[in-house]
């Protein structure tokens, strides 16, 4: 395991203010603020958003919490970003995924067709995660199949979403090389 340094330093695991901001942010959190939230609190506005903006990811959504789980380890393990997937590899196990599931993201040509360990709307959510990660730029077979799979647009939105936020995650974890608790 390649060990990490933080490459601005955190704020204080105590901090009080501002007030508000911190208050938002602890009570999603548990009462606690992880590193990441840490790391953030270095731009108030910026962490009140962030807060804002992934709480309704996490929590508003009608996708499957099992494919919005899948979907961010499968980002986190394309961009190399063990804090995300730390976090969120139990999550996906609490929502009824496998271990088999996570160990066959390490090989992604595999995993996108491997109907052993994933059904059709797993590896329609993976061939997805994928190409938004790597390529940016999805192909038309690939979002015929997604669109396919989920008739419903709102899940089809959501899906995309979900992808994209937490690329945007994995790109901030990474670049600031913030540190798994």
């Amino acid at each position: 395991m390649l060990l990490l340094m933080a490459r601005i330093p955190y704020q204080p695991p105590d901090l009080g203010e501002p007030r508000l901001v911190v208050e938002a942010i602890r009570q999603r959190r548990g009462g606690r603020l992880l590193n990441l939230d840490r790391m953030l609190l270095h731009s108030p506005p910026y962490a009140l958003g962030w807060n804002r903006f992934l709480g309704a990811v996490r929590g508003d959504l009608v996708l499957s919490p099992r494919l919005r789980e899948l979907a961010i380890c499968g980002v986190a393990v394309l961009n190399g970003a063990e804090y995300e997937y730390q976090h969120h590899a139990p999550l996906f196990l609490q929502a009824g995924g496998t271990p088999a599931q996570l160990a066959a993201l390490s090989n992604w040509e595999q995993a996108t067709t491997d109907d052993r360990r994933f059904d059709p709307q797993e590896r329609a959510t993976l061939r997805l995660t994928f190409e938004m990660t790597r390529n940016v730029r999805v192909d038309d077979e690939t979002f015929a199949l997604v669109k396919a799979t989920w008739p419903d647009p709102r899940q089809v939105v959501e899906l995309v979403g979900v992808i994209a936020a937490y690329n945007m995650v994995s790109r901030f974890l990474v670049a600031l090389e913030v540190e798994p608790e």
